[in-house]
């Protein structure tokens, strides 16, 4: 199991940053491995909404079904899952303490099932990069919203 967190600050006031995050079809936007992210549902996003995410991690192109199962005020947790990984990924935002904005926490909890728990310990340097660029990559989307 790999878990890689960041936690960065932006312009956006914490309700706005939900409102985005919460429609992960916005990830083909901020995150630097998915290649397209389109929903299953219709009408307002909500908890039990779902997305066919397509991602392509170290020259691999993975698919997994994400389901919101969490969102409130200052959460979003959003589970992906396919026959051989299952990713938590929990977004935490709140009033930024230095000031306007919002701190946001991104936590991604990876765990490869069956033959590819081998790779484990290659993908946890993988998924570092991968986190920073994301975070690199949400911190410049989300400050737009916020102009």
């Amino acid at each position: 199991m790999t878990t890689v967190s960041r936690t960065f600050d932006v312009h956006p006031q914490p309700a706005v940053v939900i409102d985005y995050l919460k429609d992960f079809g916005n990830a083909e936007q901020w995150d630097p491995g998915t290649e397209s992210c389109t929903r299953h549902d219709s009408g307002p996003v909500q908890v039990g909404s779902s997305w066919h995410n397509v991602s392509k991690i170290a020259g691999v192109t993975t698919e997994l079904t994400y389901t919101l199962q969490e969102l409130t005020d200052d959460t979003i947790t959003l589970v992906g899952h396919n026959d051989t990984a299952r990713s938590v990924d929990t977004i935490t935002v709140v009033p930024s303490p230095d000031g306007p904005g919002s701190r946001i926490t991104y936590e991604a909890v990876i765990e490869l099932k069956g033959a590819a728990k081998v790779a484990d310990p290659v993908m946890k340097i993988v998924f570092e990069k991968i986190g920073s660029d994301t975070e690199d990559d949400m911190t410049t989307v989300l400050n737009r919203l916020a102009a």
